[in-house]
């Protein structure tokens, strides 16, 4: 009962060029065959949209680490530069006292 045919389809597009005419249903298909073009073509724009703004929060991401990164490495830098300078200050505080030891050796001797 709900199903249209063949036949079905020829009465309906024989109506429809009576009512119409054979040069306004052929501006008819085309205009619907120029809807369905655009409306595929909007939607693979719609697409190509997403991934772009995907790329670019990626991309912001990535960009955000890297500072982060760059900090870390800053921090572990004057770390190092910092343990090489208590390391230098050690060397010259072990270098002194072992020159007042040898002053007070010498000393020693020289009363002797």
């Amino acid at each position: 009962m709900g199903n249209i045919g063949p036949g079905e389809l020829l009465i309906i597009a024989l109506i429809a060029l009576l009512l119409f005419g054979a040069g306004r249903l052929a501006d008819i298909g085309k205009g619907l065959g120029q809807g369905i073009k655009n409306f595929k073509a909007g939607l693979k724009e719609a697409d190509e949209d997403k991934k772009d703004e995907e790329a670019k929060k990626d991309d912001e991401k990535k960009s955000e680490k890297k500072p982060e990164k760059k900090a870390e490495k800053k921090e572990e830098k004057k770390d190092d530069e910092e343990a090489k300078k208590d390391d230098s200050k050690d060397e010259e505080e072990e270098e002194e006292e072992s020159d007042d030891e040898e002053e007070k050796k010498v000393r020693v001797k020289a009363k002797a």
